[in-house]
């Protein structure tokens, strides 16, 4: 792995600027959806791939009702012949994108124009690829109905060992127990995945465990070294707004077409997406403390309480296991390694969380971007280690069914 750090801002800007030129409209709007979601739909962390999921199954499906050449996801309806794949593109992300943030419409319309006017292609094309993308968009919508999103789910917190509570400094609420019950995409349930459980805390394996956090997760650690506080911080960014960019890069480093990044969206999104749900559905079926909670009570009876420890973040507000960072991680490394049939895939990943400008990580194999996210939870002051092999392994589960069933090429055969 190669880390480069302290981009400035505005070089940053100008690059994004230069890129989004050369960009195909699949990349350009994944952009735009990261801003629609998150930076002006205001949705959480990991959560926010559901509607990453969404807009991006609606492109693939409508670019693929022209190619032909992958199994469709939702929508099975016929083209006319010559219809633009980039305004069928377009269409189909605008039009999710509406529906789920009606507010923020004005701009989306804008940037629909704006983008149609730079699609190649006559009226006629454009008119042709315009109707699928409409067409696969409220099939989409149409098939997600009833799916759980942002349904009111009830949660008390619990008390006593092992047991989430608030985490300081805010005290906050859990976040969106309704994605625990959710639908899932690929998934036959939410639970389909339900890994066995975090560790009885008078274990000896819970005492390593915790000990580990305790020493490396704190922030004024003496253990820990700078370059492990930089990766433990880098990974505190917003997730789902981190990997939209990753993903973009991802599709623009390697020169995709419209059909190809459209594929790739549409399976690291849903992929995304289905392990945030399996591990939110894990997170409160156990309902297991976090770093912040134990140590300031002791851990177990035999254990000393450290009332002043800090972990190095920000503890985030849901139940500790498994850790979703492990979850997603697991199942975006796995299906970039599927997608492009090998583990020597060049991922660039950049960083929002530091004052000091942006940072930039570089990996040259999918296994060191988990590697590097699994220590970084630790080193944040998050998770316990067994916690990040647990959401690790579901992770993978989730990408190994969805590689075997999904988004396959139309010349293959379904695979139960």
């Amino acid at each position: 792995m190669k880390i480069i750090r302290f981009v400035s801002s505005l070089v940053l800007a100008l690059l994004m600027a230069t890129c989004l030129s050369a960009q195909n409209v699949v990349v350009q709007w994944n952009g735009i959806a990261s801003t629609t979601i998150v930076a002006n739909g205001g949705k959480p962390s990991a959560t926010s791939s559901v509607w990453f999921a969404y807009a991006s199954i609606a492109v693939y499906d409508a670019v693929n009702a022209i190619r032909r050449e992958f199994q469709p996801f939702y929508y099975q309806g016929n083209t006319a012949p010559g219809a633009s794949e980039e305004a069928a593109a377009v269409a189909a992300a605008h039009r999710v994108l509406v529906h789920y943030f009606p507010a923020q419409q004005m701009v989306l319309d804008a940037q629909f124009a704006a983008s149609l006017d730079k699609v190649n292609g006559g009226p006629d094309a454009r008119a042709a690829g315009i109707a699928v993308g409409e067409a696969a968009a409220a099939s989409l919508i149409a098939a997600r109905a009833g799916d759980g999103l942002e349904a009111n789910v009830p949660y008390t917190p619990g008390s006593g060992l092992g047991v989430w509570q608030p985490t300081p400094p805010k005290f906050a609420p859990a976040l969106t127990p309704w994605l625990a019950q959710m639908r899932p995409f690929t998934m036959k349930s939410a639970s389909q995945f339900l890994p066995d459980g975090p560790t009885g805390v008078a274990s000896e394996e819970w005492v390593d465990d915790y000990n580990q956090t305790r020493l490396l997760g704190e922030i004024d650690s003496t253990v820990r070294t700078a370059a492990q506080s930089e990766i433990g911080l880098f990974w505190t960014e917003h997730t789902g707004q981190q990997y939209a960019r990753a993903f973009s890069y991802l599709a623009t480093n390697y020169d995709l077409n419209v059909m190809d990044s459209a594929r790739l969206m549409a399976i690291l999104w849903t992929g995304f997406a289905d392990s945030a749900i399996g591990c939110w559905n894990a997170k409160f079926t156990y309902n297991f403390w976090r770093p912040v909670t134990a140590i300031r009570a002791g851990g177990n009876p035999n254990l000393a309480a450290d009332p002043d420890w800090t972990p190095l973040g920000t503890t985030p507000s849901h139940p500790e296991y498994p850790a979703a960072h492990g979850c997603v991680t697991a199942t975006v490394s796995s299906l970039i390694r599927g997608y492009f049939r090998t583990q020597k895939v060049h991922i660039v990943v950049d960083s929002l969380a530091f004052n000091d400008g942006v940072h930039t990580h570089t990996f040259e194999d999918t296994r060191d971007l988990f590697e590097e996210v699994f220590w970084a939870r630790i080193y944040a002051g998050f998770h316990y280690h067994h916690s990040l092999e647990d959401g690790g392994t579901l992770g993978r589960r989730v990408s190994r069914q969805l590689l075997r069933r999904n988004f396959r090429s139309s010349l293959d055969r379904d695979v139960e």
